[in-house]
């Protein structure tokens, strides 16, 4: 029996959960069909573009979310180094500590990576350039603030996989704690353990 929603915005945290699972070319309209609780007409009601439009639809959903949640967040806080700190807290609770696929990450990797591409780039390159510029505030110098930022965006990322292939949570946690450790770090007290000579107590 079809499910009644009241909205398109009901149904899209569904449909995300689809496009994680089977991917975008895996997930057909059978499948969004019975997870959704919705007929092909009342998808093509909400969705008139079909599929190609409802992981559209998702992207911005989680586009909005991560620009409420962590990109604004680290762009305008007054103390950077909370932001920072929060934003690593948020990001192991939005993907459960690796439990859950990071959908952008995964249409990236996808042969759907060229419908999408402008989206799957900006969302990136905006976690990115919101991280160096708190990183910066912090007192990075600009060039390592960045290099540090897409390193990290890039190990979350990478923690999610490595996680999920393995079935251990804990590596999430534990990749997501050196690099949130590497990224508080204060600049000058980085530049003296680098200066530090090896083997110096």
């Amino acid at each position: 029996m079809a499910r009644t929603v009241a909205e398109r915005l009901d149904v899209l945290p569904l449909l995300a959960e689809v496009f994680r699972e089977h991917g975008y070319e895996g997930a057909s309209l059978s499948l969004i069909s019975k997870a959704t609780g919705l007929g092909k007409g009342s998808l093509y009601h909400f969705f008139p573009g079909g599929k190609e439009e409802m992981a559209s639809a998702v992207l911005g959903e989680i586009d909005g979310w991560f620009e409420t949640n962590v990109f604004r967040p680290l762009r305008e806080a007054e103390e950077p180094e909370a932001a920072v700190a929060a934003m690593f807290v948020t990001a192991g609770d939005y993907f459960r500590s690796g439990r859950r696929v990071c959908l952008v990450g995964a249409l990236s990797l996808s042969d759907a990576r060229d419908r999408f591409a402008s989206r799957l780039r900006d969302y990136f390159a905006r976690w990115v350039s919101a991280l160096a510029a708190a990183l910066a505030r912090a007192g990075h110098p600009p060039e390592a603030a960045n290099a540090l930022a897409e390193e990290a965006v890039g190990g979350i990322q990478g923690a999610v996989v490595l996680a999920r292939a393995l079935d251990r949570p804990e590596v999430f946690e534990r990749i997501l704690s050196g690099l949130r450790g590497r990224c508080l770090v204060r600049p000058d007290a980085a530049a003296a353990q680098r200066a530090q000579p090896a083997g110096a107590a």
